[in-house]
């Protein structure tokens, strides 16, 4: 269920990879009579503590010729004149829905070298003049809607399917996992479909910023192209691939390093936001992730973030703080939890470290800040 490669001829070096997960027993569990659910929830909650990023094998839930017909159709729009391309622009509806044109995307205040669509799920008497309350604009080219869309409720389906196993994995009761299902059962999704034409240059400038995604869980489909994703692991002394196509001082940073995340053949790259951070406690943590596209293609990705109902109240879980309770120095599975899970305990319990948040306030305050001003 969970597979680290490593290089066949040194055992001393670990080469830095994200694990590989089956979901096929949740998929599938009259096939497999429910056996292999436990383990595929422990190598969920294990990539969780300790990478925040995994791949999940989807390869017999996902007819993949699917997310191939998107990727030609988000090409057929991106190729079209920028005049076109402007016409869904964001500016037409409530700054969030839409087209963005290359450099408008902003991340740590600085202009990413990507251009994108964005849609959210539809709102009930939508308003442009209301951030995020807008309508979404589709681009006039046959089949993209439908295809989008269908898409979307596949996302969907798998988000739920993935919630149940993780919440298996962190030992929550049935109504526990109920209680955190009513949370996404109407989940205010973000569908991103993405353009990377090259860097400019060698030496400076980002395709996307470093960043954390704020929601719950990120499906991404991408391209082929390879060391453009790159992840941040905090592992000091990893050995990562020498061929990343960084300049070395940018490999290691603050005693981790950035390691790429490459398309796996039946896999979709998941990671979990900051809804995830704040219902474990900090158990899990949302990873930091960036794009540097270096290549001489045009790269293309298709991120799902399936995110918590726009009014769910985001706490943390008590599981999670079951879990951090019970926590045992000598147990080597859990030694990677904050140092101040423990500094933070009295007479054996532990505190929670986030405030109850909504999530649809959370997301307009992080939205707010995500584009440059354009005439």
């Amino acid at each position: 269920m969970w597979h680290v490669p490593r290089p066949a001829n040194d055992d001393s070096y670990r080469l830095s990879s994200l694990p590989i997960i089956s979901l096929e027993p949740y998929l599938h569990p009259k096939e497999h009579n429910g056996k292999g659910r436990i383990s595929t929830s422990a190598a969920l909650h294990a990539a969780c503590l300790d990478y925040g990023f995994f791949y999940l094998d989807v390869s017999t839930f996902i007819d993949f010729d699917e997310p191939r017909e998107l990727m030609r159709l988000a090409r057929e729009f991106f190729a079209l004149p920028q005049e076109e391309k402007n016409k869904i622009g964001l500016s037409k509806q409530d700054g969030a829905r839409g087209y963005q044109r290359i450099g408008e995307n902003v991340t740590n205040g600085k202009s990413d070298n990507h251009e994108a669509i964005d849609f959210y799920r539809p709102v009930e008497q939508p308003d442009r003049s209301k951030p995020l309350w807008g309508e979404n604009q589709w681009p006039d080219i046959p089949g993209f809607r439908e295809r989008y869309e269908k898409w979307t409720d596949k996302m969907k389906e798998l988000g739920t399917i993935v919630m149940e196993a993780m919440s298996v994995g962190l030992g929550m009761t049935p109504e526990e996992w109920e209680e955190l299902k009513s949370k996404v059962d109407d989940s205010f999704w973000v569908l991103r479909v993405i353009g990377y034409p090259p860097l400019p240059s060698e030496d400076e400038g980002f395709s996307c910023g470093a960043h954390k995604d704020y929601g719950c869980l990120t499906f991404l489909y991408q391209d082929d192209t390879k060391d453009a994703l790159q992840v941040y692991l905090s592992r000091p002394g990893t050995v990562v691939r020498k061929n990343i196509g960084l300049p070395a001082e940018e490999m290691v940073e603050e005693g981790g390093v950035w390691i790429s995340a490459d398309p796996v053949d039946g896999c979709l790259v998941v990671n979990v936001g900051e809804m995830w951070e704040r219902w474990t406690n900090g158990l899990y943590t949302s990873t930091l992730h960036r794009v540097i596209h270096r290549g001489t293609n045009y790269r293309v990705s298709i991120p799902f973030f399936f995110e918590p109902n726009f009014d769910a109240i985001v706490q943390p879980l008590p599981a999670a703080v079951r879990i951090q309770e019970g926590i045992a120095d000598s147990n080597p599975h859990l030694h990677h939890l904050k140092d101040g899970v423990h500094n933070d305990a009295e007479n054996g319990k532990v505190k929670a470290k986030y405030e109850p948040v909504k999530y649809g306030e959370f997301l307009l305050r992080k939205v707010s800040g995500n584009f440059a001003s354009y005439d």
